[in-house]
This record gives C-alpha cells, structure tokens and sequence, in this order.
C-alpha cells in the first residue's frame, strides 16, 4: 500500500496512546513461557510480538518468524534449553541475511546442539533442545545487545547459572539493564560489574507476578519528531510512561531539547511541548540508543539543521541497511549525506523536493520516521502498512492528530 501525505498541520492539545514496548514485551513472553505464573498487562500489539506469542505457543517443529529479528535471537536461545525438543527456527528472506554466528557459537560453548540449515553464521538453524550445564562463557558486547539478552533470558534455567563474560564496548546498555531489572522483578539474583554479568539458578515462582509493560518509546519518536517540527506552543500527550524507564529510547527525553521540545512528566503520561527553536548543528553519539536516529537525522532534514550521528554500526544489519536507505531516501529529498560504517553525517539545506515516494526496504522505522516531513511538504510513503512490525495504529493515530493521509 502506497500512501499519500498531504502537507499538514496538527492539533495542539491531541492525546496518543501507545501500547506496551515491544522490547519489554518480548522479553516478558519469553520469561512467561519458562515461569508460567507470570501474568503480563499492556503487552504490545505490534507484529513481532504477535509472532512471537504464536512461536512460544505453537507444538509445531518449524517455526517461521518472518522479519522479526528479536524473536528470532530470543527463541533460539529458548529453543536450545527445551529439552528433547527439536525445532527448525526460520525466518523471511532477510532473516536469512541477517548474522547469528555469535549468539550460536555462545550457545554452542555452553553446551547447545544447533546446526546451520543453509548458509554458515545464518537462519535458518536446527536446534536440538537439552540440558545445559556448563555455566560460563563469553561473547562479544559490541555487536548487538539482544544476543546478550537471549542468554540471560535462560541463564535462571540453566543448572547452574550463568557467568557471562563481555567482550570490547557494549551497545545498547539500556536494553541489557532492562532484561536484568525483569529477571530481578521475578526475584532472580543477578550482579553486573564491569564486563561481568552473572546470573543465579531460579527455577521456579511461588506466586502469581503481574508486570505492566510501559509504553513503547522507540513509537514515541516519531510524536518528538512532529513537536519539532511543529510551531513554537504545539503540544502532545503520549501515554503511558515512567520518567525512570529502562528503555534506550526514553532518552529522547534528553535529545529532544535540542530542537526545543520540553518533556513533562505527568501522572503516567508525558506531555511533549515546543518552547523553542534551535537550529544549531546537532553532533549525537547513539550506541545506546540506535533505533532513534532515522527519526533524528529526519527531524535536522526537515528543519534545514546539519547534524552528524555516530554509534550507529548495528543499522547495518537490521531490516534493512537503514544508514544506507536513509542516504538514498533523503538525497530524494534533496538532502546531502554521507556514511561510513557507523556514522551519518548531513549538510544543512534549505530545499525539500515536493511530491516524493519513500522507499520503506520493509523497514517499519523508514516508513514511521519520514511521516512528520508531511509538516513541511507533500511525500508518498510505498509499502506504508509495514508499520504494524512494531506499531499497527500509527497512521491511524497521525490521521487523529490531524496529518491528511489517503490511499
């Protein structure tokens, strides 16, 4: 589906609520699959999720999980520690050019059966549930946090543990700490100290736990990207969030006051508000928080602002090459790019070509982040439903703001 963006104005004043964070949600599916007394409240709807339940719930010895790269990180460290079960774990043509070698061969070390269907370091993978009970090992920190999370996600299952050791910088931090704060919500005992996590055994919950999942700040983005955008007084509320969140994204809190949007913390909600503009060039370093800098180098485009973001090498292997997708899309646009291999830098223009299609690659982020450019001229979005990977409502909670979509 192709969707057409008419150059908009928003409602100051309008409320969104967006349903709970995929990353958390996850997790938590996954943590409820090996301590069934868990009992989970605002689960995210988004796609990933959804197959992420179906795989958990389903007998079948072939599970399918399309683009989602979470599930399948997390699953195959689920799989490995079902015990005689065998599963044949794929996934979308994509998913089949996406690395897994280092969370495998972690595997592998503490003593998985898992073998390559295809392609070497790459889904599909066959894994032959069983026991393990070798306790330590290492793995490298500077790739992608979810292998780390896909470990500790099962270290309380495993006989005796897990002592895990982290190699080089680590990326996205935030949602290592936030996997830890779920295991210690359960009452598992972990420590982390320097590059040194460890996990204790914990078998089983002695009574029912309900954990409320808060809402999504990756799908929060976008709204600071539309304040920004915005005249000075604009206002949005988004619900529901907690002012110390675990998740990376909440620092958009921090960056946004850059491009003059205040954050107020009320009740459960944030209330996002423009105080000001500033169009001085904007330098971040994203390591912890990758998923949000399409929506940043968008918002500088937009406003005509030079920016350079670093910390960005795991783009490269998501959905898409997203540093790559955003250099072609926006020289669409008229901006100037470069990249490198983790950075993107971008030249302050004052032209944005009318009339545009965006290329999305199956990328949900590409098709979110380009949308508030709609406050500044007239843009297609192809392939706009691939948005429900992660959030379904989003064009129709732009369309309750005031953005004009049509098919």
């Amino acid at each position: 589906m192709t969707l057409q963006l008419k150059k908009s104005n928003i409602v100051s004043g309008s409320e969104v609520t967006i349903t709970g964070s995929k990353s958390e949600s996850n997790r938590l599916l996954v943590l409820q699959a090996l301590y069934p007394e868990i009992q989970i409240e605002n689960i995210s709807n988004a796609d990933d999720t959804v197959l992420m339940q179906k795989a958990l719930k389903s007998p079948a010895d072939s599970v399918d999980i399309h683009h989602a790269g979470t599930a399948m990180r997390f699953l195959a460290a689920f799989y490995a520690i079902q015990d005689e079960r065998k599963v044949c774990l794929t996934g979308s043509q994509r998913m089949k050019e996406r690395p897994i070698e280092i969370l495998v061969d972690a595997l592998r070390r503490l003593g998985a059966d898992i073998e390559y269907l295809e392609n070497e370091g790459y889904p599909p993978l066959i894994i032959n549930g069983k026991t393990l009970d070798i306790n330590k090992v290492s793995i490298d920190a500077n790739v992608s946090s979810q292998y780390i999370s896909a470990l500790l996600l099962i270290a309380p299952q495993l006989r005796n543990g897990l002592e895990l050791s982290l190699i080089g910088d680590m990326t996205s931090l935030p949602y290592i700490n936030m996997t830890l704060n779920l295991l210690n919500q359960l009452g598992v005992e972990t420590s982390f100290n320097d590059q040194l996590i460890l996990v204790k055994p914990f078998k089983e919950i002695i009574n029912s736990t309900t954990i409320v999942v808060e809402s999504d700040w990756s799908s929060a983005s976008y709204y600071y990207s539309i304040v920004a955008l915005s005249p000075i007084n604009t206002e949005i509320r988004l619900t529901s969030y907690k002012q110390n969140s675990f998740q990376g994204d909440s620092v958009l809190a921090e960056l946004y006051q850059d491009f003059g949007v205040f954050t107020k913390f009320k009740d459960t909600s944030i209330v996002l508000k423009k105080t000001s503009q500033n169009l001085e060039t904007k330098s971040f370093h994203l390591n912890k928080a990758p998923d949000i800098a399409q929506t940043i180098v968008v918002t500088c485009f937009a406003l005509g602002i030079a920016c350079h973001l670093s910390g960005l090498h795991t783009l490269k292997i998501k959905e898409t090459d997203r540093l790559i997708a955003l250099k072609t899309e926006l020289e669409k646009l008229g901006g100037v790019v470069s990249v490198t291999n983790d950075s993107l830098s971008l030249e302050a223009s004052t032209i944005i070509n009318d009339e545009i299609t965006i290329s999305t690659y199956n990328d949900h982020r590409m098709a979110m982040a380009f949308a508030p450019l709609a406050l500044k001229t007239n843009l297609k979005i192809e392939n706009a439903d691939v948005v429900s990977k992660s959030y379904p409502r989003f064009w129709d909670d732009l369309n309750a703001i005031g953005f004009q979509l049509s098919k």
